[in-house]
């Protein structure tokens, strides 16, 4: 299982990527994907919606379950991965790469360091 050394982490095991100018990119890790399944659908929320950390933002709907996606900081979804309308399964078979989920701007980049390291992210999976 990988665990990008690069990307942080939250306990609900999504993914950010800083893009270091005021967005990130989100996705969810594979530990998620694998203990979702297959994946079948990916609902997101439109571009242009407003969140707050925390708030859930969309669901991924594998064969066994549904599960929530939940904002990691307050921001603004600036694109949604359009090929996942088509392809859900791409989170399964690329999580960290075309399986992303939203690009989002970011409200407060100091949200960000409450984020998961890599080695704090793989202490909750192991």
């Amino acid at each position: 299982m990988s665990v990008p050394n690069e990307l942080k982490y939250t306990r609900e095991h999504e993914w950010i990527k800083d893009n270091g100018d005021g967005t990130i990119i989100i996705g969810i890790t594979d530990f998620a994907q694998g203990e979702l399944g297959d994946i079948v659908f990916v609902e997101i929320e439109e571009v242009g919606s407003d969140f707050s950390a925390e708030d859930t933002f969309g669901s991924v709907e594998a064969v066994k379950t549904v599960s929530e996606l939940y904002a990691p900081v307050d921001g603004v979804i600036t694109e949604i991965n359009e090929e996942l309308e088509d392809n859900p399964e791409i989170v399964n078979e690329d999580p960290y790469g075309e399986g992303w989920m939203v690009k989002m701007k970011v409200s407060d980049a100091s949200q960000l360091g409450s984020l998961l390291s890599a080695d704090e992210y793989e202490e909750i999976i192991a």
